[in-house]
């Protein structure tokens, strides 16, 4: 979530089904989804999760979307021990924008980090951009984030992708309730050198809460959220510079994570050729 506005939502491009299917673990399955209705369950549940969690707005059939879905292609997790049909089953979403899906359009966070700086110094390379992440509370288990990245994983070797980035949220308007926990992205985890990015003068908050020396750092890992953990096992990076998403009720930090930098052990085990999780 960022504090960008996008044009008028518009229906969303689904892919064909061959390529949908990413991955599956016990009961849950991952892939992209393949139907308009599907898409569209998937937008009703961003609604369910923001809004209960973020005040997130929606539109009047609550349906979380913007113009930024139609370039997209969605990610779904299913539990497919629930009774109906896949759009009855979906339980996790996240939205992947890749680069050359733009056609000249800057990414959707573009407008509170300065993503173009990013691009210019990598050109060449091919950037997907990570958003709209949810499950449902009863499904935030390991095994549920896991799949996703399992699925995530995929789509980047499938499509030849270079570096990841995004969005990542704290709940609330207030960035000093999370002043340990933005300290220690700031001064442990801060993206430098080639891979810096800063969030835009007009909207940035520093995160330098307090010195490096202050921080309690188990104290400040535990507050930081789930997703926020996952990308730092993964070995990602954040920007410099907080931003305050005030219609979403959220403090959004940028990630960064070029594939070369995922940790060693997390591509052993997702395997080189995801083909592990294609089976």
């Amino acid at each position: 979530m960022t504090i960008a506005s996008a044009a008028p939502s518009q229906p969303a491009r689904p892919p064909a089904e061959p390529a949908a299917f990413l991955g599956e673990i016990g009961k849950l399955r991952a892939r992209l989804a393949t139907t308009g209705d599907e898409i569209r369950a998937a937008q009703r549940l961003r609604h369910a999760v923001f809004s209960a969690e973020f005040a997130a707005p929606g539109d009047e059939d609550g349906i979380d979307a913007d113009g930024y879905d139609a370039l997209c292609d969605h990610l779904i997790v299913l539990d497919t021990a629930i009774a109906g049909t896949d759009t009855d089953r979906i339980i996790g979403t996240y939205r992947l924008l890749p680069q050359q899906n733009l056609a000249g359009r800057p990414f959707y966070s573009d407008s509170a980090f300065d993503i173009g700086a990013l691009l210019e110094r990598h050109d060449g390379r091919r950037f997907l951009e990570l958003g709209r992440s949810c499950v449902l509370p009863v499904y935030r288990s390991k095994r549920t984030i896991e799949l996703l990245w399992q699925g995530i994983w995929a789509y980047c070797r499938r499509n030849a992708i270079d570096v990841m980035f995004g969005c990542a949220s704290f709940a609330g308007r207030v960035p000093a309730r999370h002043a340990m926990a933005l300290a220690f992205l700031h001064h442990h985890a801060r993206a430098t050198g080639d891979w810096s990015v800063t969030a835009r003068a007009e909207a940035r908050v520093d995160m330098d809460f307090m010195p490096a020396e202050a921080i309690d750092l188990k104290a400040a890992i535990r507050a930081l959220p789930p997703l926020i953990k996952g990308y730092l096992r993964l070995g990602a990076t954040f920007g410099e510079g907080a931003v305050i998403d005030h219609a979403f009720a959220s403090v959004d930090v940028l990630v960064v994570l070029p594939v070369e930098q995922i940790s060693a052990r997390y591509v052993s085990y997702y395997g080189a050729d995801a083909d592990r999780f294609a089976a």
